[in-house]
């Protein structure tokens, strides 16, 4: 558990704002995969004070919190880490102004100084060994993470990927990829569409390299589940060179 503080917030798109955390606790936090994420805990809409996990026993810690002092606890994947300034960054989806979650409420009005703890839960990408190419899919929750491995994979896969954002405008045109990697944006660009449905129906439709592939698939339950359903059952590809996560459920509050 690293205590840290907002050191910028900058909004890249209508839907994502990035923030920079920083602090001498840097140091403790060790890089150890591509898609490193873990536990961001922040103060909630209205809270002036907030209670902040001292050790790795936080849910004990969170229990014994009333609600008006309780931390608000996300997952976050760092996008980038910055350690010439002891600092990572994240980026958080946000959308609308109307209702936001805690997290993208929090991301929304973040200042320079707010203190935050962050808890280390490490990284689950991981290409099997007879791999010939990767197949990247995720909707704009995963985006942090798919980039994160994109750039720094550096090409030692040819790479496939699929990737939902909100609108066009959440296109990134500025990110520097392998030649071996081909990045298919798919912007909703409808507010009433299901996040996810977009990027499993493209998966479904697309023609794909021939030979054995590792696949990471994340975002809304409904995509990583279904991404991992097609390609056993339509596609025969082993469940063991499948890496899925669903980051929450539509309908539901976001786990980040």
């Amino acid at each position: 558990m690293v205590t840290l503080t907002v050191r910028g917030r900058e909004r890249i798109s209508p839907h994502f704002v990035s923030i920079t955390l920083a602090g001498t606790d840097f140091r403790h936090l060790d890089q150890v995969g591509y898609d490193q994420a873990g536990r961001l805990f922040f103060a909630g809409p209205g809270q002036r004070e907030v209670v902040l996990p001292s050790s790795e026993k936080w849910m004990l810690q969170q229990a014994l919190q009333s609600g008006r002092r309780r931390a608000r606890v996300r997952t976050y994947s760092i996008r980038r880490f910055r350690p010439e300034i002891s600092a990572f960054d994240i980026e958080i989806s946000v959308h609308g102004e109307q209702n936001p979650g805690p997290g993208a409420a929090w991301a929304q009005a973040a200042e320079p100084g707010d203190v935050v703890a962050f808890l280390d839960e490490g990284c689950g990408y991981a290409p099997t060994t007879d791999a010939t190419w990767q197949l990247l899919v995720g909707d704009e929750s995963a985006l942090p993470a798919i980039l994160a491995i994109v750039e720094q994979s550096a090409g030692t896969l040819p790479t496939e990927v699929f990737l939902e954002v909100p609108g066009s405008e959440d296109v990134r045109h500025g990110i520097t990829i392998p030649a071996t990697t081909k990045i298919h944006w798919l912007p909703r660009n409808d507010p009433s569409a299901k996040p996810g449905a977009l990027a499993l129906q493209a998966v479904r439709d697309a023609h794909l390299p021939p030979g054995p592939f590792y696949t990471w698939a994340a975002g809304e339950s409904a995509l990583a589940t279904g991404v991992r359903r097609h390609l056993v059952n339509d596609r025969g590809v082993p469940k063991s060179d499948i890496a899925f996560r669903g980051y929450w459920r539509h309908g539901r509050a976001s786990l980040g």
